[in-house]
C-alpha cells in the first residue's frame, strides 16, 4: 500500500467503530506493507495484536497499534506473549505513548522482543534517531510504562515475581497522546501475533508543577545481572545511602536526619545527631563504629562531625566551613573531604581525632567528592579543571593527579571504588549540566579503577542525592542508589 493510503487509513479506520476493549481504535501506523489486525477478547482480557511492518526504530516506524487519547500521568501495565513462534527473532510488542500517529513520531515504547530482548525505545524528535535503554530481564514479563511530565520510567517483572526498575529518560510529548499496544513483526512481507493480558491504564491526568511531590525509591542493583531491587519507595525525599559493614542495614539522609533500613525493607529507624541537620555527604567508619557526618546547626555552613553509628551527640572535627564530608582512610584515622577556603573548592584531609588540615589539590575550579582506595595508597575525586567535570585520581599525599575518566564527553561525579579495589562506579550527566543537581537524566557507570573504557549499569532520573557517598556492598557483588520521580500527591 502506498504511503499516502496508509496516512489516509490512520484517520478513517475505525470511524463510528466500537471500542476495543479499554483503546478506541486499531490502526497500522506507516508502511506495514500487510495490513494488521486486533481481537479483544472480553471473557479473558486479552488482545490478540498482530502486525506486519520492517521495524520501529530508527527515523520512521511500522507497526499495527490499538490505541486511545490520554492526557498527563499515566501508568499501563501488560503482559506481553508471541503464541506464534515463527518469524524473526526481533519481533516485538509492548506499551507506546506516542505525540502522533505519523511515522516518524516522537515517541516512548517499552518492548518486548521474541528473543526475550526488553527495552525502552524512544525517539525524542520528529524524524529523529531511536535510542533505547536496555533491562537486564529478559521476557516472558510483565511490564509497566508510566509518564510523570516529561519522565518516562518502566519496570520489569517475571511472571509471578516483583516489579523491578529498568530506566528512565526524559521525552517531550504532547500534553494530550496516544497510549496503546504496538506489534511489529520485524519483516513487511510477513504477519505475526502478539498476545497482551492483564492490562490496565491509570490516569492521573494533568498535574501542575506545585502539585507534584518527590518519589524517592531506594535501590540495589547487582553489578553482574544488573537486576534491581526495590528496598523503600515512598512520597518523601531521602538521599545518599551507604551500607553497614555486615551488610544488613543501609544508611541514609532525609529532612536533616539519619535513617537506618533493613537491606531486606522494612520500617526506618532515626540515628539522632543531635542539633547538626545532616547533608547527604556522610559515611561509616572502617570499623563501622562511628559514623561521619556533614551538616549545619542553626543557619551556620556545613561542617563535619562524627557520632556513633547508631546516633549520639556529634563532635565537631572541622572548625573551618563549609566542610563536606567523603571518605575515610582505611585504617580510620583520616577523613578526606571538599572544602571552600577564600572562595576556592579543593580537597583537604584532617585527622579523625580533629587537628590542622591538609590542602591536597590546587588547580582552579571544584574540585570535590575524595575517596580512599581500599589499600590507601589513592584518592580519587572529580575535578572540572580539564573544562568538564571529570573523576581525577592523586596519591595520599595529594601528589601525582591524573585524570581517570576515559570515552565519551560525560560530566561526572562522585567515584566510589569497590572494596577489592578493582572498580570504581560514579554518576553521569550529559556533559551539558552544571554541577549536580537534581531531577535530571544521569547514569550510573562503572570502570576499572585502574582506568579504562565504562560501562553504563543504570539510567535514571536522579542526581543530586543519587550517590554522592560511598555505597557498594561489603561483598562488592552490589551497590546502592536513590532514583526519583516527580509525582502527584496524594
Amino acid at each position: 500500500m502506498h504511503r499516502l493510503a496508509l496516512l489516509l487509513g490512520v484517520a478513517l479506520i475505525g470511524q463510528g467503530a466500537q471500542k476495543i476493549g479499554q483503546f478506541d481504535t486499531a490502526v497500522d501506523v506507516g508502511e506495514v506493507g500487510l495490513a494488521g489486525s486486533t481481537v479483544f477478547d472480553a471473557k479473558s482480557g486479552v488482545y490478540r495484536v498482530t502486525g506486519a511492518g520492517a521495524n520501529i526504530w530508527a527515523g520512521v516506524d511500522a507497526f499495527q497499534y490499538v490505541q486511545r487519547r490520554v492526557a498527563g500521568d499515566v501508568t499501563a501495565t501488560a503482559e506481553v506473549g508471541f503464541p506464534d513462534k515463527e518469524g524473526n527473532a526481533h519481533k516485538k510488542g509492548g506499551l507506546m505513548l506516542r505525540a502522533s500517529l505519523d511515522a516518524d513520531a516522537p515517541h516512548a515504547s517499552v518492548m518486548v522482543h521474541a528473543d526475550g530482548l526488553i527495552s525502552l525505545q524512544y525517539r525524542r524528535e520528529k524524524g529523529g534517531p531511536t535510542a533505547e535503554v536496555r533491562s537486564f530481564l529478559k521476557g516472558p514479563a510483565r511490564v509497566r510504562m508510566a509518564r510523570h511530565g516529561d519522565v518516562i520510567s518502566y519496570e520489569v517483572a517475571r511472571p509471578g515475581g516483583e516489579w523491578q526498575p529498568s530506566g528512565a529518560v526524559t521525552v517531550v510529548l504532547p500534553e494530550s497522546a496516544y497510549l496503546g499496544l504496538a506489534v511489529c513483526s520485524h519483516d513487511e512481507k510477513e504477519l505475526r501475533p502478539a498476545t497482551f493480558s492483564g492490562v490496565t491504564v491509570q490516569e492521573d491526568g494533568v498535574v501542575a508543577a506545585k502539585d507534584r511531590v518527590v518519589e524517592s525509591t531506594l535501590e540495589i542493583v547487582t553489578v553482574a545481572t544488573g537486576e534491581r531491587r526495590i528496598v523503600q519507595r515512598v512520597l518523601a525525599h531521602f538521599e545518599a545511602p551507604n551500607w553497614t559493614a555486615d551488610g544488613s542495614t543501609l544508611v541514609y539522609n532525609g529532612g536533616g536526619k539519619i535513617y537506618r533500613i533493613p537491606v531486606a525493607g522494612g520500617t526506618p529507624v532515626l540515628a539522632p545527631t543531635g542539633d547538626v541537620r545532616v547533608n547527604n555527604d556522610h559515611g561509616l567508619s572502617p570499623d563501622g563504629k562511628m559514623l561521619a557526618i556533614s551538616g549545619s546547626v542553626g543557619r551556620g555552613q556545613s561542617q563535619i562531625y562524627l557520632v556513633p553509628v547508631l546516633g549520639g551527640e556529634p563532635k565537631l572535627i572541622t572548625p573551618l566551613a563549609p566542610s563536606y564530608w567523603h571518605g575515610w582512610s582505611p585504617d580510620g584515622k583520616t577523613l578526606a573531604y571538599c572544602a571552600s577556603r577564600n572562595g576556592e573548592f579543593d580537597i583537604y584531609t584532617i585527622p579523625a581525632a580533629g587537628g590542622a588540615e591538609t590542602r591536597l589539590t590546587t588547580a582552579a575550579g571544584l574540585d570535590d567528592g575524595p575517596e580512599y582506595s581500599p589499600d590507601g595508597q589513592y584518592i580519587y575525586f572529580n575535578s572540572d579543571r580539564s573544562g568538564l567535570m571529570r573523576i581525577w585520581r592523586m596519591k595520599a599525599n595529594g601528589e601525582g593527579q591524573e585524570m581517570m575518566s576515559q570515552g565519551p564527553e560525560t560530566a561526572d561525579w562522585f567515584a566510589h571504588i569497590s572494596p577489592d579495589g578493582q572498580r570504581m562506579v560514579y554518576i553521569s550527566y550529559d556533559p551539558s549540566v552544571k554541577g549536580h543537581p537534581a531531577n535530571k537524566d544521569v547514569t550510573l557507570r562503572i570502570a576499572p579503577a585502574g582506568g579504562g573504557a565504562a560501562k553504563t549499569v543504570v539510567t535514571l532520573f536522579g542526581g543530586q542525592g543519587t550517590m554522592n557517598v560511598p555505597s557498594w556492598s561489603p561483598d562488592g557483588q552490589s551497590f546502592a542508589f536513590v532514583s526519583y520521580r516527580l509525582v502527584k500527591g496524594r
